[in-house]
């Protein structure tokens, strides 16, 4: 099943909650004889309250962030903050699955794009890492600070991580004598919390730094180190040693 590295595709054209501010003259919303309808007035609203939740969470933190301090973000009313949400809760959760869910579609679209479920794996990683790189908000409000939010964001989280496991159907016969459910758990739980440390660190705009590393792990257990490494050609030295003394030591 050996195949030459695959360039990572780049990041698809999304955007994501918390990359625009909700006062955004271009997002202003006309009064007068020129008045939207309704239903346009509410969506938009909407939209500018996911952006000030998002950045207002990054910013301050989960526990921190107030309502007032959302509506001042999104440039809207409280009245208008609770004809869209329930509180504060619902409206990460709304946030959460609507950033995510973009991510997932982006991610789903490189990995079909490619020509085997190796290469599969790396542009869709490829995506995932591109994109967080550029939401910085976005990726701190939906990945570090979702354990802030108690239970529900917790079971949102697995639910994410859920989804991740589609990328696995139909996959090769582990290297490991571990079961394959247990081996992509493991695999996806890993993969997240390198990205957690990144995010959690600042380092945001290096998440593009751990593809090849993270395209190894992935893969390395469901095709051997030897063939795995070989998806990672274009990693640094440094990593290539690394990869390349894992290799050696791993049958």
């Amino acid at each position: 099943m050996s195949a030459a590295p695959s360039l990572s595709s780049p990041p698809l054209p999304i955007v994501l909650p918390g990359t625009r501010t909700g006062r955004d003259p271009e997002r202003s919303i006309p009064r007068g004889p020129r008045r939207a309808p309704p239903e346009v007035v509410a969506a938009t609203q909407r939209d500018r309250l996911l952006d000030g939740i998002v950045r207002t969470v990054a910013l301050n933190g989960y526990t921190r962030a107030r309502i007032s301090d959302i509506c001042q973000a999104a440039g809207v009313t409280r009245p208008v903050f609770y004809e869209q949400f329930k509180g504060k809760e619902d409206a990460f959760l709304a946030a959460h699955r609507h950033g995510t869910s973009l991510v997932i579609q982006a991610m789903e679209t490189a990995f079909n794009r490619a020509a085997d479920w190796p290469a599969g794996i790396r542009d869709g990683l490829g995506a995932l890492l591109g994109i967080l790189a550029e939401a910085p908000a976005f990726a701190a409000m939906a990945v570090v600070e979702t354990d802030a939010v108690g239970p529900a964001g917790r079971a949102e989280r697995e639910a994410l991580l859920a989804r991740f496991r589609r990328f696995f159907g139909g996959l090769p016969e582990p290297h490991q004598a571990v079961p394959v459910e247990e081996l992509v758990d493991i695999v996806v739980g890993g993969v997240y919390a390198a990205i957690y440390r990144r995010i959690a660190a600042g380092r945001t705009a290096e998440l593009p730094d751990l593809l090849p590393t993270l395209t190894f792990y992935v893969l390395a257990p469901f095709l051997g180190t030897a063939e795995a490494a070989g998806h990672s050609a274009d990693a640094s030295p440094q990593i290539r040693r690394k990869i390349n003394t894992l290799c050696a030591q791993v049958p």
